[in-house]
């Protein structure tokens, strides 16, 4: 893969530089670049991950735990077991190029804005992983990947970047190639209606929404398609899944599903608010944890039914897709505009 390696450099003192903010560790170029406001905390050996583990389940105060890159460990099995074991959906019988996931005897290549949940370690001979900010454009050549997957970054694309960020993916692609992206709507919901308006974790998910909008699009997931579509994408195919956090379904597929989902919505209310909580809407940390523990007891109690939302969507590049972009609706970029009822904390 030769190609590439001329466009790559070793990794900088600033990409790798970290600091500690609430007790958590952030990764300072992208808090900086307005990039990834999630804490990049981490765990960096296997028998440390499985000890934590076992003392989360043995600790009577698993909120102590603050790991990342544990995390997300967890919510990809998570995502696993929701998606039966399936990590590509669209209709691809011999991909050669593949950027983002996708293993095989073909090429395989990554992306992401941080170098600290990557153990080079754990590398494979046709695997390479770049650390990279996908809100410049991607320098890859063009037609040339069979499948785009693009995968829980709706929390690090600038809301004026989803244009270019499609662009690029539709000009990357090969004719007759696949884009899929998967992202969650982290507005809580309730199966039988019992989250009140005024709980905790809708409270939270409000506070969410208005924080990232800031320099955001936190609605992304629910336009996903229709951005795709009007793009020149064809064969769109959008779904939106309930994401259950907590075991509470009588269906036991969707029981277990929630069992093991519990734990990273525990862990994610804090580490996905943290920082867009406490720096855009100047909320204390004492406010701010106050907050996170009601919405983790609801996001836990089973009679709430509360759920989340997965967005999947697939679609194809025809052969004869015009590559170029067309002006995009108007509601493609949010407005951000001072309401009455907007959450602030002084």
């Amino acid at each position: 893969m030769a190609e590439y390696q001329a466009d790559t450099v070793e990794l900088s003192d600033e990409v790798q530089e970290t600091f500690v903010l609430h007790n958590r560790s952030f990764q300072r170029y992208a808090i900086d670049n307005n990039t990834y406001f999630v804490p990049v905390d981490e765990v960096r050996d296997a028998l440390a991950i499985i000890k934590s583990i076992k003392e989360m389940k043995r600790s009577a105060n698993a909120s102590s735990t603050q790991d990342e890159t544990l995390r997300l460990r967890i919510q990809h099995g998570v995502l696993t077991m929701m998606f039966d074991n399936r990590f590509i959906f669209p209709p691809l019988d011999s991909p050669r190029r593949v950027l983002d996931c996708g293993f095989g005897t073909g090429e395989v290549r990554g992306i992401d804005i941080t170098p600290h949940h990557h153990n080079p370690e754990e590398g494979l001979e046709n695997l390479y992983l770049d650390i990279d900010d996908l809100n410049m454009s991607l320098q890859f050549p063009s037609n040339h990947f069979d499948l785009i997957n693009s995968r829980l970054v709706a929390g690090g694309i600038n809301s004026e970047r989803w244009t270019g960020y499609i662009r690029d993916i539709l000009r990357c692609l090969r004719p007759g190639g696949w884009v899929q992206m998967v992202e969650i709507d982290f507005n809580a919901q309730s199966d039988n209606g019992a989250l009140a308006d005024n709980s905790a974790l809708r409270q939270w998910s409000q506070t969410y929404l208005y924080a990232m909008e800031q320099c955001k699009n936190p609605r992304a997931p629910r336009r996903l398609g229709s951005w795709l579509r009007h793009a020149g994408f064809t064969d769109v195919d959008e779904r939106m899944i309930p994401l259950p956090m907590c075991a509470w379904a009588d269906n036991q597929r969707e029981y277990d599903i929630g069992a093991a989902n519990q734990e990273n919505v525990r862990m994610l209310l804090s580490s996905q608010a943290i920082y867009p909580f406490t720096h855009y809407l100047s909320m204390s940390i004492t406010e701010f944890h106050v907050l996170v523990a009601k919405a983790r007891t609801e996001a836990a109690n089973p009679a709430l039914k509360g759920n989340e939302s997965e967005a999947l969507i697939t679609a194809e590049l025809l052969p004869q897709c015009d590559h170029s972009i067309r002006p995009m609706p108007a509601d493609w970029a949010i407005v951000i505009q001072d309401r009455a009822d907007s959450p602030t904390w002084t």
